[in-house]
């Protein structure tokens, strides 16, 4: 929220906390401060006192359109600061439980503050429109997110607790990148509730993103069809280990997922594109095909894993289909390259060895330990057949043909990427500009109908913008709570990348050379 185009934020007491505030909170610092929320909302209140008394029938009107989901969330904010911030479930059972009684008396009591809540809404809404109008008037489509889950200590949660499976969290199961898989700590969805209540609460949260967005990304879509549900009081530190299917019965995932998506499709304007990344059943991919919504072709991942064992080339990519180099979840490309490309994840490893080979004995002569790093194990060179593989083990081929998946579908990887990309002369271990631009065209002269790239990728192409190690620049690690998820700040301004012609003419020569303009 720019509170420097709120009107009244321009008053000099206003102006100079705002000064203040850039003061404490500079903007050249590799992450982000959360603590300026609070600095922020503190000036956002002096500035409600000031000037609300101006909003008249426009913010009215915003509080009655959206009154479903906004009347609750403001009240759930007084609530939540007035319990010191913590989570509902630890409240007095009186708001805990929604008495009504006790909610009227609160909101009497507290009308002031709830609707400062709503207007600091209000004030988001508007310049997410304005955003919305510039992009539109120079052709620029918006794609938004729409996260399936939302946090446990949630307005969403406290206000419709039936609407979700308290008992559980969501999370992922086991795979090459998360040995444990993933606990994301949201609760799972009760869908009978939903569509008993002829999903409103999904429709209304379609209505108000449609506001603002042109395109619509159905983060972890495959929950649609089955949610990978872990008990609540499963030890943290098992992950996702200890979860199972919901639903449970496989022949139910098909319906599950097509019917909640046909409600999604018959509710918004936006065109619906999903994130359908790690373990995907078959009836996911396909009901995505055959409804028309197009997924997602990771680079790292778009290969043969079966047959080849290679990459895909870029005209094998699907039709229907975003491809990008990275996401926000992943490492961006550079440090994938230097860090992840030929290697398994060790933890993984590890828990396969469990109880049938001495991963301590076979590590040093699998692993380069030179070359390992952020817990991936590199293979050595010399380990160039399933034959040598199979040998260290010391068992049969049969036996170990889990690892000998992971062998197969990661060793050597940088080699044939690079033979792919058609770059000439020896593998490079270290990424660079020129290496990068070549995986970026792979991508643009795909058959996926949309390319999109993240930010980091973008500035690689730089080499004065993103310097040092690239895996600092990580935006997120799924399953882990850190100051560094979520944070990153590019060592970079906008108002310097407008005047950065260079990369923004190597950034359109990709684009026009692959006939996206």
């Amino acid at each position: 929220l720019s509170i420097e185009d709120i009107p009244g934020a321009d008053a000099k007491p206003i102006a100079d906390k705002i000064k203040q505030a850039r003061k404490l909170f500079p903007a050249n610092k590799p992450h982000v401060d959360y603590n300026i929320k609070k600095a922020k909302l503190a000036i956002l209140a002096d500035i409600f006192q000031q000037g609300f008394g101006e909003e008249g029938n426009d913010f009215n009107n915003f509080r009655r359109i959206n009154g479903y989901w906004l009347e609750d969330f403001c009240l759930f904010k007084a609530l939540k600061e007035h319990n010191q911030y913590k989570p509902w479930y630890e409240w007095a059972d009186v708001f805990k439980n929604r008495r009504e009684p006790e909610l009227e008396d609160f909101s009497r009591k507290h009308e002031k503050e709830i609707l400062f809540q709503a207007w600091v809404q209000w004030q988001i809404f508007k310049q997410f429109k304005k955003i919305k109008e510039y992009a539109q008037k120079r052709g620029v489509f918006l794609k938004g997110d729409l996260p399936i889950l939302v946090s446990r200590d949630s307005a969403d949660v406290w206000s419709h607790p039936e609407f979700f499976n308290l008992g559980f969290a969501a999370g992922a199961p086991p795979d090459m990148y998360c040995a444990k898989g993933q606990r994301w700590g949201m609760p799972t969805y009760n869908w009978q509730q939903k569509a008993a209540d002829e999903y409103r609460y999904l429709k209304e949260r379609l209505a108000f993103a449609q506001n603002f967005y042109d395109f619509l990304r159905i983060d972890h879509v495959v929950g649609l069809f089955r949610i990978w549900s872990i008990p609540y009081g499963e030890p943290n530190e098992n992950q996702g280990l200890n979860g199972f299917f919901d639903p449970p019965d496989e022949s139910r995932w098909r319906e599950h997922g097509r019917n909640i998506l046909k409600v999604i499709l018959s509710s918004t304007k936006m065109l619906l594109c999903a994130e359908d990344l790690g373990v995907i059943p078959p009836v996911c991919t396909d009901t995505l095909r055959e409804m028309g919504i197009p997924g997602n072709d990771v680079q790292r991942w778009v290969k043969d894993w079966v047959k080849r064992h290679d990459f895909l080339p870029p005209e094998e990519y699907r039709l229907l289909s975003v491809a990008m180099l990275s996401t926000h979840d992943t490492t961006n490309w550079c440090a994938w390259w230097e860090y992840e490309a030929g290697t398994v994840d060790e933890a993984l490893f590890i828990r396969k060895c469990s109880g049938r080979i001495d991963y301590a004995g076979v590590k040093d002569r699998l692993f380069d330990a030179v070359k390992c790093c952020h817990g991936r194990l590199r293979w050595l060179e010399t380990i160039d057949s399933v034959d040598k593989l199979v040998m260290i083990l010391g068992k049969r081929r049969e036996e170990v043909a889990d690892l000998v998946d992971l062998y197969q579908n990661s060793f050597g990887e940088k080699e044939k990427l690079w033979k792919l990309m058609g770059l000439k002369g020896t593998v490079r271990e270290k990424a660079d500009p020129q290496i990068l631009e070549a995986a970026l065209k792979l991508t643009y002269d795909s058959s996926a109908i949309f390319c999109i790239q993240l930010m980091t990728d973008l500035l690689g192409l730089d080499a004065e913008i993103l310097k040092g190690d690239p895996y600092q620049y990580r935006l997120n690690t799924p399953g882990t709570v850190s100051d560094k998820n979520w944070s990153l700040v590019y060592p970079v301004s906008l108002e310097a990348l407008l005047k950065n012609k260079a990369l923004s003419r190597k950034i359109k020569k990709l684009i026009t050379d692959s006939g996206r303009e």
